[in-house]
């Protein structure tokens, strides 16, 4: 499959082949979500955004596995890398609580595992100063550990925002606001305070100012005077500097300023969840590096191939057994993974590809909306290779992924009523002008259905 010039290719889909092994999955699956009928086929060919299922349909994926394979498909660095290792059994290691050694000195191992991903991760939160960095498994056990530091750290309320996501294990659950399904019937942890999530000029400036320290809903909240809640009580705020979930809403610049006055007034702690956001999505390693906000815990996952908590020793607890996990840290495949995968970034300067890519992908679509060529879309955001497109009914998003599945895209819904775009990190301009094509295709090929 040559990079340069395969483009999609569909007869039928999901074909027989796919929808064998659809039905075979599911005589033994619990019910889930799944994200679309598309069935992978690894023994066959795949590069970047380019893959090939089952039926021997080829793919232009915009959706990086929900941003879990931020290269896309067989990185060629990344292959080439892990050629060079001579791998060994067990695989699957205690990446937290135990040592493990890759041969040679630990700043320079044969190959790198989770000790060399923690000290990536720490380099990559220096201007914040974090310092210390606890490994797991998932992104959901990421914000599970941050929940717990924050709370050993002191108090036992919490914010929230609506449109929230962060997680199905239950404490993660009780902070997510996007799906009612998701938390329906299930205990939660008490003392969570659900607010607004600002992201337009309207949400933030008209419907939130008032004069309390930065004059914004939080600080409705915190009043020393109005307000219903000690701010000592305040254990931590969480917050998706890019809503994933919850539709792709990027929180508005001033109201991040607004929540940095405050942390710095009552010592408020900000946890930036980045499972879906970091690595380099929006065009900086972190989307909160995009915002004048200081986050004293950061949660990474997907895309890093493990969880990962990260923060400073003030904020972890000293005390051994508070924080453990025998299975942290996936196994050493995915922990060399996420260092391979961080290196690359740096070494291939994909920030500046995924600034570049970005632009050119949201340019395209946002004319396509000014010159009527988009029928049903109200709306182009995001950040980076991190966009959305909301449409003015969900049927209408939902026949639009269709459409544009048909003619070999995939893309996928977020929010009511928006469709989501996570091209890699290394697209180029001709796959950003591919992809595109065919989602305009897809909008215009569905419009007679909706007039």
């Amino acid at each position: 499959m040559d990079r340069d010039t395969v483009e999609p290719q569909v007869e039928t889909i999901p074909g027989e082949r796919a929808a064998a092994w659809a039905d075979y999955h599911h005589a033994y699956a619990a019910p889930s979500t799944y994200v679309y009928e598309f069935v992978w086929d690894a023994t066959a060919e795949a590069v970047g955004p380019f893959c090939t299922d089952v039926d021997g349909n080829v793919l232009l994926d915009f959706t990086s596995h929900v941003a879990a394979a931020p290269l896309g498909y067989n990185n060629p660095a990344i292959r080439e890398k892990l050629r060079e290792f001579d791998l060994v059994d067990p695989l699957k290691i205690a990446g937290q609580d135990f040592y493990v050694s890759g041969g040679g000195p630990p700043d320079d191992p044969e190959f790198p595992g989770p000790t060399q991903l923690m000290d990536r991760l720490v380099a990559m939160a220096d201007q914040y100063d974090m310092d210390r960095v606890f490994l797991s498994n998932s992104g959901a056990e990421a914000v599970e550990n941050a929940i717990k530091i924050c709370y050993a750290a002191g108090g036992h309320r919490a914010f929230t925002f609506d449109g929230a996501f962060h997680g199905r294990t239950l404490g993660a659950l009780s902070l997510n606001r996007s799906k009612a399904v998701h938390r329906r019937g299930y205990p939660e942890i008490p003392g969570v305070v659900s607010v607004p999530y600002p992201s337009s000029d309207e949400a933030y400036e008209r419907r939130w100012l008032t004069d309390g320290p930065g004059g914004n809903v939080v600080a409705d909240q915190l009043h020393p005077e109005r307000g219903v809640i000690d701010p000592d009580e305040v254990a931590f705020l969480i917050l998706e500097p890019v809503q994933g979930e919850g539709g792709y809403r990027v929180a508005h610049p001033e109201f991040a300023r607004d929540l940095e006055a405050l942390r710095d007034r009552y010592g408020l702690r900000i946890v930036a969840d980045e499972i879906q956001s970091g690595l380099g999505r929006t065009g900086e390693l972190w989307a909160v590096d995009h915002l004048d906000l200081t986050p004293d815990v950061i949660t990474a996952g997907k895309g890093l191939r493990v969880g990962a908590t990260i923060s400073r020793s003030d904020v972890f607890p000293a005390e051994k057994g508070r924080l453990s996990s025998t299975w942290g840290a996936g196994d050493l495949i995915a922990a060399m993974g996420g260092v391979l995968t961080i290196d690359v970034i740096h070494e291939e300067n994909l920030l500046a590809n995924v600034r570049k890519r970005g632009r050119q992908l949201r340019e395209r679509l946002e004319d396509a909306v000014a010159d009527g060529e988009a029928p049903g879309a109200v709306d182009v955001r995001g950040r980076g290779l991190m966009l959305a497109v909301e449409f003015d009914a969900k049927a209408r998003r939902e026949a639009v992924i269709e459409a544009a599945f048909e003619r070999g895209l995939l893309t996928l819904g977020c929010g009511h009523e928006t469709l989501r775009l996570l091209p890699p990190l290394d697209v180029t301009e001709r796959e950003i002008d591919l992809g595109a094509d065919l989602l305009l295709e897809a909008m215009a090929a569905v419009a007679p259905e909706f007039e």
